[in-house]
C-alpha cells in the first residue's frame, strides 16, 4: 500500500545521491587525461590528434548512449542502468590501466564513458520522482558539484599519486570503486518512492508503453525549438572547459607559463572548483528571478572575452590568469540551468528523454574539441620535450583554441532564439507551449 506521505529527505537524497558517486567517478576518469598526458604520449607513442582522440573516446561512447540512456531511464526506470553502469565502468578502468597498445587503452576509455553516461540522465529521473519539484533544479547544480568533485581528485591528487606510483598503478587502483558503487546501487536505488511505500512526486510510466510509443517521444520533443537549441549550445560551454581542463589546459601552462605539472594541475581543476560552486547558485537564482534565459544568455556572453584575454594575451600576470580561470568556471556554471529550461519546455511523460538528448548535446563538445584542438597543433608542429613529450608554440594553442571561441559565439546566437519557460512545467503553463 502506498503512504499519502512524501519520502523523507535523508532517503530520498541517499538514493539521488549513489546516482551521484557515479557521476563523480565519470567526472573523475573525464578529465583524468589532463595530468597524464606526458605519460600517456610516451607509452603509447601518440602525437597531439591521437592523444585527443584517446581521451574522447570516453566521450564517443558516452554521447551514443545518451538516447537510449534517457529513453530506457523512461521506459525501465534507473536503477537496472546505473548498477549496470557502474559494473561496466570498473571494467573499463581496468582495461585502461593494463593496456599495452593504444588500441586497447582506447576500447577502455570507451567502455568507461558508455559505463557513467547513464548517471547523469539517471540522476534528473531520480530527482522527478524523489525530490520536490522545487528541488529540480538544486539537485541539477548539486549534482555539478559531485562531477567537480570527481574533477578535482583527478588534478592535483591525481598527478601527485602518479608521481608517487605511476599511472598505470593508480588507475588499476580506481577500478575498484565502481564494483563497490554497483552494489550499493542495487541494495538502495528504487526507481521510485511507492516501490517502498512512499508516495511519488513523479509521472508514473504505464504498462501499456510500447518502445514505438518511445520512440514516437524521441521523435516529437524535436518537434520544440527549446530542444534543439538547448542541446545544441551546452556544448559550447562544457567543450571549452573540459577540453581546457580536462586535456590541453595542462600542457598549455606547463609549456607557456613554465609552471610545474603540479601547479598548472591545480590550476586547471580551479576551473573546474569555479564551476561547480556556480552551478547550485545559477540554478537556484534561476528558480528565484523565475527565467531561465536571462542568465544563460548573460553568462555566455561574458565567456567569449573571459576566454579571448585567456587564451589569445601573452605572458599574463599568474594573479590575473587564476581570476581568468575563476571568472570562466563560474559563468561556466549556467549550462546546468539548461536541463531544468529543457524539461519544463516538453510533456512531463518525455523529461527522460529529452534530458539525455540536452546531455548527449553537453558531451558532443568535448568529443569534437578534444581531438579538433590536437589536430591543429599537430598541422603547425611539435618540438621533442623531456622524457619524449611533445611540445607545441604559443600560436598553435591559440589556432587550437579558436575552436572554442567560435563554438561559443554560436552558443550564444543561439541562446537568444530561445522561449522562455518562466520556470513553470509544459502541463502547467496556459495554453499550448509555441513551437
Amino acid at each position: 500500500m502506498t503512504s499519502r506521505t512524501y519520502p523523507p529527505s535523508t532517503l530520498a537524497w541517499s538514493v539521488w545521491g549513489l546516482a551521484g558517486i557515479l557521476y563523480l567517478i565519470g567526472f573523475y576518469q573525464r578529465v583524468a587525461p589532463a595530468v597524464m598526458t606526458d605519460e600517456l604520449t610516451a607509452d603509447f607513442a601518440l602525437d597531439a590528434t591521437t592523444l585527443g582522440s584517446l581521451s574522447a573516446f570516453y566521450f564517443y561512447s558516452y554521447v551514443i548512449m545518451q538516447i537510449p540512456t534517457g529513453i530506457l531511464a523512461d521506459r525501465l526506470g534507473p536503477k537496472n542502468l546505473l548498477t549496470l553502469g557502474a559494473l561496466v565502468t570498473g571494467l573499463g578502468t581496468y582495461v585502461f590501466a593494463t593496456a599495452t597498445i593504444v588500441l586497447w587503452a582506447e576500447l577502455g576509455r570507451l567502455l568507461i564513458g558508455g559505463g557513467v553516461a547513464v548517471a547523469f540522465v539517471c540522476m534528473l529521473k531520480l530527482a522527478d520522482h524523489w525530490l520536490a519539484p522545487k528541488h529540480y533544479a538544486l539537485a541539477s547544480g548539486i549534482a555539478l558539484c559531485f562531477g567537480i568533485i570527481g574533477a578535482v581528485f583527478a588534478g592535483v591528487p591525481l598527478r601527485i599519486a602518479i608521481d608517487a606510483y605511476g599511472w598505470r598503478e593508480v588507475m588499476f587502483f580506481s577500478a575498484t570503486l565502481p564494483f563497490g558503487v554497483a552494489a550499493l546501487i542495487w541494495w538502495l536505488v528504487r526507481n521510485d518512492p511507492t516501490e517502498r511505500g512512499y508516495r511519488s512526486y513523479g509521472h508514473v510510466r504505464h504498462a501499456e508503453d510500447t518502445p514505438f510509443k518511445v520512440m514516437a517521444g524521441l521523435k516529437q520533443i524535436f518537434q520544440y525549438r527549446n530542444t534543439w537549441i538547448l542541446s545544441l549550445l551546452p556544448g559550447s560551454v562544457v567543450g571549452s572547459v573540459l577540453t581546457f581542463s580536462g586535456l590541453w589546459g595542462v600542457p598549455f601552462l606547463t609549456t607557456h607559463y613554465g609552471l610545474s605539472k603540479t601547479s598548472a594541475a591545480a590550476m586547471a581543476t580551479s576551473v573546474l572548483v569555479a564551476w561547480a560552486v556556480s552551478g547550485p547558485i545559477l540554478g537556484a537564482w534561476s528558480d528565484r528571478l523565475g527565467k531561465r534565459k536571462p542568465l544563460y544568455a548573460i553568462s555566455l556572453g561574458a565567456l567569449v572575452p573571459l576566454w579571448g584575454v585567456l587564451l589569445f594575451v601573452p605572458n599574463l600576470p599568474v594573479p590575473l590568469l587564476i581570476g581568468l580561470l575563476l571568472a570562466i568556471g563560474l559563468m561556466s556554471g549556467c549550462m546546468i540551468i539548461g536541463f531544468a529550461f529543457a524539461k519544463e519546455s516538453v510533456p512531463r511523460a518525455l523529461s527522460g528523454t529529452v534530458s539525455g538528448v540536452v546531455n548527449m548535446g553537453v558531451m558532443l563538445g568535448p568529443m569534437l574539441l578534444q581531438p579538433g584542438v590536437g589536430f591543429v597543433l599537430d598541422r603547425y608542429g611539435a618540438t621533442i620535450g623531456e622524457g619524449g613529450s611533445l611540445r607545441y608554440s604559443l600560436t598553435a594553442y591559440q589556432a587550437g583554441f579558436s575552436l572554442m571561441l567560435v563554438w561559443l559565439l554560436v552558443g550564444f546566437a543561439l541562446i537568444l532564439f530561445s522561449r522562455e519557460t518562466h520556470c513553470r512545467h509544459y502541463e502547467y503553463r496556459s495554453g499550448a507551449f509555441a513551437r
